[in-house]
């Protein structure tokens, strides 16, 4: 029977590399692709693109845009109703809006030894300006942790199947930092670094999610997919001078003799997703992040990296969102 793959933000960078991939190096495994997408002409598209590569595929689309509770809520009741099963949910939907850059700051950080650090991971140079999503939560938290959240406790019952494992795939980041997160305010309304704090609240609610699921045969896993070249990468500098692009591509492609951490494309970029999909959950460490590296002759591969998460922390963001959800269940109920 195929494994049912759902994968969030697929129609472009890192989510459509993915499904090329998995279509392409399935080792035998038949697989069912679903593309959960907010921009349908945009899913159509990719969709149209994978069946031109691999025309016996099978993939479908749904229509869910993660910053909207209505939105997951209705693309989970509609996928329960085509599918019996789920086999793996691939995390990847997220946002950077409004990216702030600080010149000085960047220019600074090139004469200092932290110069590699600073541009794999944009600490010290990137902030982003945050807005409110008309359900009242932080457009970033929504899209980039809540709205997964909410699917997958929408989706538990395909998820958690006597017999076999299911497993959840976040694509996490090198920005996600520990010192951006509060407890006190999950969803970084009160400051700078709202993108670091969602994808390292991913960290923690992936093993969360492990000590809540694992004994229901339900697994989560985080990856690193390094410094990649998508649309959000280019977002963060939209007024460069497309010359400046031209002469900071090459730099990058340099830089990458010196750091393994410049996947630079998607497709490289998605190592460390494809070589989860190969594995058995239940032998992976849910305290780990799986990093894609790629070396400087153009080498992929994965590497095991321990997380800066704790069990406590995790249970306590755990508990809020529960909280959080039951407030959206009591609305909907209200309303």
């Amino acid at each position: 029977m195929d494994k049912v793959v759902l994968v969030t933000g697929a129609n472009s960078g890192i989510g459509l590399a993915l499904c090329e991939r998995l279509l392409t190096s399935q080792d035998g495994e038949e697989v069912h692709l679903c593309l959960a997408c907010r921009n349908m002409r945009r899913a159509e598209a990719a969709r149209s693109a994978l069946l031109a590569a691999h025309p016996a595929a099978r993939v479908t689309l749904l229509q869910m845009d993660t910053s909207s509770v209505s939105s997951v809520l209705g693309a989970a009741r509609e996928f329960r109703l085509r599918f019996s099963r789920l086999d793996y949910v691939y995390l990847n939907a997220g946002i950077m809006p409004n990216p702030q850059f600080d010149f000085k700051a960047f220019f600074k950080g090139l004469f200092s030894s932290n110069i590699i650090s600073m541009l794999s991971t944009g600490e010290g140079i990137l902030t982003q300006k945050d807005r409110v999503t008309p359900d009242g939560l932080q457009e970033v938290f929504a899209t980039n942790l809540f709205g997964h959240f909410l699917l997958i406790i929408e989706l538990e019952a395909l998820l958690c199947r006597t017999g076999r494992t299911s497993q959840l795939i976040w694509t996490s980041s090198s920005n996600a930092q520990r010192s951006a997160f509060n407890l006190e305010d999950i969803q970084h309304s009160g400051g700078r670094e709202p993108y670091s704090s969602s994808k390292y609240a991913s960290d923690l609610l992936s093993l969360a999610l492990n000590t809540r699921y694992n004994r229901q045969g339900l697994y989560s896993s985080v990856i690193c997919p390094g410094f990649v070249m998508t649309n959000l990468t280019f977002g963060i500098l939209p007024s460069f001078p497309a010359f400046l692009w031209t002469l900071f591509l090459p730099l990058l492609w340099l830089i990458r003799l010196f750091t393994n951490t410049f996947t630079l494309t998607p497709y490289n970029g998605t190592e460390a997703l494809i070589w989860l999909f190969k594995q058995k959950p239940e032998c992976l460490d849910p305290q780990a992040k799986y990093h894609s590296l790629t070396s400087g002759l153009g080498h992929n591969y994965t590497e095991q990296r321990q997380m800066d998460v704790d069990l406590e922390t995790s249970k306590a963001l755990y508990e809020q969102l529960l909280q959080l959800e039951r407030e959206f269940r009591r609305k909907q109920i209200t309303s």
